[in-house]
């Protein structure tokens, strides 16, 4: 299996992304890990909401594969704490999936037709977060995934 993370923008933090490289190659040693950059919508002054969340929603479509498993990361989705997210992880890894993938939104969420096309919402926190800041959290959330189906000290128990 493949895990994939979408993300729109780039991440203006040399620091930050610094930290998600580190995490990104110490992911790679359990699985195949693909991080993704959909570029910022250009002149988006005279677009609404709705407008921004729909060509944002038409770049990840494209991004896509049919069979493709897709996660958002989603204020309103469910919580897991790293034990359980673990298990998450297997659940999927057991069920025979080619590529599960992970979307992290623009700043105003997603457009109806994402929602529509996911297969699941999860939640990092109630607390809000930048969209930056989310890119690090969750790799490092399915870094210590990893650990933790391993049985390796990172995550302390």
């Amino acid at each position: 299996m493949t895990i994939k993370l979408l993300a729109i923008g780039k991440t203006d933090s040399k620091d930050l992304q610094s930290l998600i490289e580190e995490y990104k190659k110490r992911l790679g040693f359990y699985i195949n890990f693909e991080f993704e950059i959909i570029p910022d919508l250009k002149k988006t002054k005279n677009l609404s909401e709705d407008q921004q969340k729909q060509k944002e929603g038409e770049l990840i479509l494209n991004k896509l594969n049919t069979t493709d498993f897709l996660i958002l990361l989603d204020e309103n989705g469910k919580q897991y704490d790293s034990v359980a997210f673990s298990n998450y992880l297997q659940k999927h890894m057991n069920s025979g999936i080619k590529q599960l993938v992970f979307v992290i939104g623009g700043p105003y969420g997603f457009s109806p037709e994402i929602y529509q096309k996911a297969n699941g919402k999860i939640s990092l926190s109630k607390m809000t977060f930048s969209h930056q800041m989310i890119r690090l959290f969750m790799i490092e959330q399915l870094y210590r995934g990893f650990t933790i189906l391993r049985n390796e000290p990172y995550h302390h128990r």
